[in-house]
């Protein structure tokens, strides 16, 4: 991260890093943080930026830009997930491994934070030319990642396949005696190669399992509670499939094609069909009408759930969000500004770093069965997950209550204290 001394104001405007700092800098204010240790996480442990050429499928040489922001390793391996995106540069690489950091801390997991990918339209590609992108992406960060120094994981627009190229090929660039050490080079992984049971739905489970809790404390019965979700990827589909059990209705689906809203409800399970047959796309499902996209965060529901990209709701759109809750599936997807505006409203917010930690804990979870050599039934791994959100939710509530802060404020407070109590314990080197 870049310091603040060195960083003119006119280079941070309203972005992911923008937020990230003030979020840092409003919880570092409230617990007075050490302003030597302030120092050291306001800025990146290691910053990596390959250049690549790759041969695409009409035999040209295409030269592609990957990303690895290590932003802090104090309590544990750099932990973060890799996306190929076209917005992807060296500033939301930062973020995000901020915000992984604290996410990590925040849920007691022996980890640090880091992020990356390749600036990339992975729509523009055959899957054999983003093989071949991945793995030359993965020899590019030659030994910047391992088991026990920076274990990547899915993000956005990658996926177990991904993370399956990314292991071969790590493994690959080991002596064959060394090979079955790195199992836990990367998580996600798909389970024939090392992946774990219920890593597929543990984000979305988390998100599910937030609100589940924020509901017991609040006495609300989720039964018949209109939610809207927007990505209907990973995160999104398993959010929603979790809560329509839950007897929630989902009323609206918003993706990168476009937007639907049915006020009678959505049918989970028969929308996710439809994309699988429609590539991927919500556009034109039968039993929904289409809206603009700029209608959807004023739809009337109870729940929103932002499950894409970040800064999706933002100052111009805050003032029209009609839930009571939102539960941010996505990462940094409610800049500042439209905090403040949602905060006045009365509207809460479970804060990215708490909503969508499922995820970073299933990947824990792999990665301890593929160190210890163990492997581990559904069932058990969906309540391990379960109680160790249930603790970290618990925490935040106490915390804001305590301090009188928001969710957000909370949670930033618990992770930040975490890593100053490390440092205060360690010591600098020298």
């Amino acid at each position: 991260m870049i310091a603040k001394t060195s960083a003119p104001k006119k280079q941070r405007k309203q972005g992911m890093l923008d937020n990230v700092m003030r979020q840092f800098d409003n919880a570092a204010d409230i617990i007075g943080l050490n302003p030597n240790i302030r120092k050291i996480l306001e800025v990146t442990n290691n910053e990596l930026v390959v250049h690549f050429p790759v041969r695409m499928d009409d035999g040209e040489v295409e030269i592609f830009t990957g990303y690895r922001v290590q932003h802090n390793n104090s309590l544990g391996p750099y932990k973060g997930g890799l996306r190929y995106h076209p917005t992807v540069d060296i500033d939301a690489a930062r973020a995000l491994a901020m915000w992984m950091t604290w996410k990590t801390s925040l849920a007691g997991l022996p980890y640090g934070g880091a992020k990356g990918g390749i600036q990339l339209d992975p729509t523009k590609y055959s899957d054999a030319e983003l093989e071949r992108i991945t793995r030359r992406f993965t020899y590019a960060l030659g030994d910047n990642i391992g088991p026990e120094l920076d274990i990547p994981a899915p993000d956005v627009n990658t996926n177990p396949q991904t993370m399956a190229w990314i292991l071969d090929t790590f493994m690959s660039t080991k002596s064959p005696s060394e090979r079955s050490t790195n199992m836990h080079v990367v998580t996600g992984k798909p389970i024939g190669a090392g992946g774990s049971q219920g890593r597929d739905r543990a984000t979305g489970y988390g998100v599910f399992l937030s609100i589940k809790f924020w509901a017991e404390h609040k006495n609300i019965d989720l039964k018949d509670k209109k939610f809207t979700v927007q990505g209907f990827g990973n995160v999104g589909y398993w959010a929603a499939h979790f809560l329509e059990q839950e007897g929630a209705i989902m009323t609206a689906v918003q993706d990168a094609y476009g937007s639907i809203v049915n006020e009678e409800g959505i049918s989970v399970e028969n929308l996710l069909e439809y994309t699988k047959a429609n590539k991927g796309s919500i556009v034109g499902f039968a039993k929904a009408r289409s809206i603009d996209n700029s209608e959807f965060f004023g739809l009337d529901c109870d729940i929103c759930i932002p499950a894409a990209l970040g800064n999706q709701i933002t100052e111009k759109n805050a003032s029209k969000i009609k839930a009571y809750l939102i539960a941010e599936g996505a990462n940094g997807p409610t800049d500042v500004k439209a905090e403040q505006i949602l905060l006045e409203k009365g509207v809460e917010i479970i804060p990215d770093i708490l909503c969508n930690s499922g995820g970073v804990i299933g990947s824990y979870f792999e990665w301890l069965q593929n160190r210890n050599g163990e492997i581990w039934q559904l069932e058990e791994v969906m309540a391990k997950l379960e109680k160790k959100l249930r603790e970290s939710f618990n925490k935040v509530m106490e915390t804001s209550k305590k301090r009188n802060v928001d969710l957000r404020s909370a949670a930033f407070i618990i992770a930040i204290e975490r890593l100053e109590e490390a440092y205060v314990q360690r010591g600098i080197f020298p």
